[in-house]
Order: C-alpha cells, then sequence, then structure tokens
C-alpha cells in the first residue's frame, strides 16, 4: 500500500465532517449565551449542572489520551481503526483549559471549602485547608492541563513527522513517551477529580474515587471513537484496517472497562457499608433518596448489566452497526453517571430530598461545550489522512492481514453520505 493511498481523504468523508462541524459550531455558540443567561440567573444550579457537562466532554478527551498511548505500547489492528480520531480529540484539551474558567468563576457556588464563612464553622475543613484552598487549586489544576497538553501536543509532533519521513524514528520515539506519559495521565486525571469532584464533599474521602472516575472516562472515549469510527469505516483509507477483527478487539476492550468501572464502583460501596462509619454514609444516603435510587438503579441495570451480557457475544462485536447500539448506552449511562456522583452534594428542595428537574442548566452546558468540542475535534481530523503513513506498526499490519482484508461496508460511500 502505498503513501500517496493513504493519504487520500475521501470526499464523501469531509463532507460529512463538514456537515458535523458547522451545526456543532452553531450550536455551541447558542449554548454558551444559554450558558451565560443561567450562570446570572441561578448560579447554584448552573455551576453544578455546568461541571457535570464539563467532566462529561473532557473525560472523552483524556479517555483518547489514553487510547493512543496504549496503541503506541501495544500496537493492534484496533488501534489504526480509531487512532487519528483519538488524536483529534485529544487536540480539544485546549479548547477544555478554556472551559475551564467558569469552573474557577463558580468556585464559591461549587466547594464548601473556598467560602472561608463555611471554612471557619468546620473542624474537617480546617483540617484539611492546607491542601484545599483556592490558591493550589488554581495551581494543581494548571499543572493537571499542562500534563494533558503536552503529551496531546508532543504525541501530535511524533505522528506529523512520522507522516513526512519513512524512517521509524518518530514512531520509537511516541513509544518511549508513551510508557511515563501513561503514568502522568493516571496520576493528573486521579488528582484533578479529587480536586474538582470529591472535594465538593470534603469530609468525604475514597481512594478508589479518582481511579473510578478515570475508567469512566476511558469508556465514554472508546465508545465515542467507535460510533465515530463506524460512521467512517467504509470509506477508504479507513476501511483497510476497519475490519470485523478491529471492531472485534475495540469491542473486548469496551467489556474489559464495563468490567472494570462495575468493581471499583461495587469495591468503593462494599468498603463504606462494611466500614458504617458515620463520616462515610451520608454521601451514599444523599444517593439513595428521592429520584435518585431509581437512576442509581439505572446505572446497575444499564451501565453494567445489559452493556456486559451484549458484549459478552462475539458475532455482535464483530458487527459495528450492533456495537454502536452498545456504544450509545455506554454513553448515556455515562453522563448519568456523573450527574449521580456530583449533583446530589448540592441544595435540596424543601423535603430534603435532591431536587434533580432543579439543575435544569445542564442542558444549555452540554450542548454549549458538546457543540464547541465536536466543531474542533471535526477540525484537526479533517487536516490530516485517516490511517498515519510510515507508520512500522501498519505496515506489519498491511503484511499479515494483506490490502483488502474485509471490509466492513459493501458500498463504502452510503454510510457516510
Amino acid at each position: 500500500m502505498s503513501t500517496a493511498d493513504l493519504s487520500i481523504q475521501d470526499p464523501a468523508t469531509l463532507a460529512w465532517l463538514e456537515r458535523v462541524q458547522r451545526p456543532a459550531l452553531i450550536a455551541g455558540g447558542a449554548g454558551a449565551v444559554l450558558c451565560a443567561l443561567a450562570a446570572v440567573i441561578a448560579p447554584r444550579w448552573f455551576f453544578p449542572a455546568y461541571l457535570v457537562a464539563f467532566l462529561f466532554w473532557l473525560g472523552i478527551a483524556l479517555g483518547a489520551l489514553g487510547a493512543v498511548m496504549l496503541h503506541q505500547l501495544v500496537g493492534g489492528v484496533w488501534g489504526f481503526v480509531i487512532r487519528r480520531l483519538a488524536e483529534a480529540a485529544t487536540l480539544t484539551l485546549p479548547l477544555m483549559a478554556l472551559l475551564f474558567l467558569p469552573i474557577v468563576l463558580g468556585m464559591h457556588s461549587l466547594y464548601p471549602w473556598a467560602d472561608a464563612a463555611e471554612v471557619g464553622t468546620s473542624a474537617a475543613l480546617q483540617h484539611k485547608a492546607p491542601y484545599l484552598n483556592v490558591t493550589w487549586f488554581l495551581i494543581r489544576a494548571a499543572i493537571y492541563f499542562a500534563v494533558w497538553i503536552g503529551l496531546a501536543l508532543l504525541i501530535r509532533l511524533g505522528s506529523r513527522r512520522q507522516d513526512e519521513v519513512p524512517e521509524s524514528y518518530p514512531t520509537r520515539w511516541t513509544q518511549t513517551l508513551s510508557g511515563p506519559g501513561l503514568v502522568l495521565w493516571f496520576l493528573a486525571i486521579t488528582f484533578a477529580m479529587v480536586d474538582w469532584a470529591m472535594s465538593l464533599e470534603p469530609e468525604w474521602y475514597s481512594t478508589i474515587y479518582g481511579a473510578m472516575l478515570l475508567v469512566g472516562f476511558s469508556l465514554s472515549a472508546l465508545a465515542t471513537l467507535v460510533i465515530v469510527a463506524e460512521r467512517l469505516a467504509g470509506a477508504r483509507p479507513l476501511s483497510l484496517v476497519a475490519t470485523p477483527e478491529g471492531f472485534h478487539d475495540l469491542g473486548n476492550l469496551l467489556l474489559a472497562f464495563t468490567m472494570l468501572w462495575a468493581y471499583f464502583s461495587l469495591s468503593q460501596y462494599l468498603i463504606v457499608w462494611m466500614g458504617n462509619l458515620t463520616e462515610e454514609i451520608p454521601w451514599y444516603l444523599r444517593r439513595s433518596r428521592g429520584g435518585w435510587w431509581g437512576l442509581a438503579l439505572g446505572l446497575i441495570l444499564f451501565h453494567f448489566f445489559l452493556p456486559f451480557f451484549l458484549l459478552l457475544f462475539r458475532a455482535r462485536k464483530r458487527r459495528p452497526s450492533e456495537l454502536v447500539r452498545v456504544c450509545w448506552v455506554l454513553l448515556a449511562m455515562h453522563f448519568f453517571d456523573l450527574c449521580w456522583l456530583i449533583l446530589p452534594a448540592f441544595p435540596r428542595n424543601s423535603s430534603g430530598a435532591p431536587n434533580i428537574l432543579a439543575f435544569w442548566g445542564v442542558v444549555p452546558a452540554m450542548v454549549g461545550i458538546g457543540g464547541l468540542w465536536l466543531a474542533v475535534a471535526a477540525w484537526f481530523l479533517r487536516a490530516r489522512p485517516l490511517l498515519p503513513l510510515h507508520d512500522p506498526l501498519l505496515e506489519e499490519v498491511f503484511e499479515h492481514h494483506g490490502e483488502d482484508h474485509g471490509q466492513v461496508h459493501e458500498k463504502p460511500t452510503e454510510r457516510i453520505a
């Protein structure tokens, strides 16, 4: 397979990306205006909802970054199906750093430890003040984004260099970076989730909380990448690697992360239940009253049991259209999981139960952030071929499977038209 063949972008693919980009940009702008109005009208309801939407879209970018580095280390057909899509997703991280500013502006509405009056009345907050304070919160946030954006840009640099030269040293350099990069990625996400999510209720803590959210981010990123890859898989050059075997491997990864999410979630619950400590139990009590108990039940059924059983079947994982349906379920459940984790920490109605409908601000926040995120990701995806050029791992794939090993769609251009 020649480099010229791989570098050609299918016109239907470019047209589809353009059709996605323009409406997404319009929706993002409209959502941003609505978010500004919501922040003025009802800040105590808006900022928690904005945090949910921010973590949802940030999680996809961070999960994509982990997927790119993982593929650099282990190889495999599955990675080439989603690699350029994942690289484009990671390049939205500078945008997410900018969209973090509303959280900084709403800190006093979000975090009890950011309110000096509340800190003065709580011994627990005073004890944690050396770590949980505004100055160190902002410094750590800058470090997290510097790590994530730095890794994304370095991987982008290595990938572009490999496209330009036939030698394999850019790929070897990126592989060398990916090992320690995954460690930094894991640590930065874990500490960030402690700062941005767990500290919403600073008297409660869990050592597994950050890892649990990290797995959720990885799962949502894989689901998003599979959905886009299935849409683009019918046209060259992606059709050369978007084979049933590639999607089967991606389905196995989805199954593995689904089980890992359930393991972490159950482990945290069992530890709190067995400890039966007064400072830990209220966290779960707030999430088992009012409408939240139904959401918790839905997460058990549709975030674990349903995807788990569907992904057990090999035939379903080899059919991209069926795999995509599972991915949509996982994405929806990840959103509801973030709602369940974050929103019950905030003001309740007069009955003492969390008022789910009060967090109406999540709609403009999801549309605003999501529209901008999709527009930026589509722009970066249009800029480069959907398969890496001169990559030695890709050459091994072609040698092993053959150039035209099993296309997913019989009529390539119809799926993305």
